[in-house]
């Protein structure tokens, strides 16, 4: 069953620049992921601090492979440097 994912990262005021460079990393070798169909980043046009990856995955495992993967494992390792609160990301499935 194919899911999305929405995942939101708040970067600590000044940090932002350094937040997208490491989330800027995670696109193109996720989008060479099995089961990526979806893969963007945002930045919110108000708050700058603010990105949202946008992901839709062919089934929650490939997703969930995608977490262990090694540049998602090493880019979270800046996070408590980067991050002003932990990200917040739900799984969904649309159903209409």
């Amino acid at each position: 069953m194919k899911i999305d994912v929405i995942a939101h990262l708040h970067a600590k005021p000044g940090r932002e620049a350094e937040l997208r460079q490491v989330l800027e990393g995670f696109v193109i070798p996720t989008r060479n992921e099995d089961g990526c169909i979806r893969y963007d980043l945002f930045v919110d046009l108000d708050h700058p601090t603010k990105f949202t990856f946008i992901e839709e995955w062919a089934s929650r495992e490939a997703w969930e492979k995608h977490g262990q993967s090694s540049h998602i494992t090493s880019g979270r390792k800046h996070f408590p440097e980067l991050l002003a609160e932990p990200g917040w990301v739900q799984a969904v499935t649309r159903i209409a």
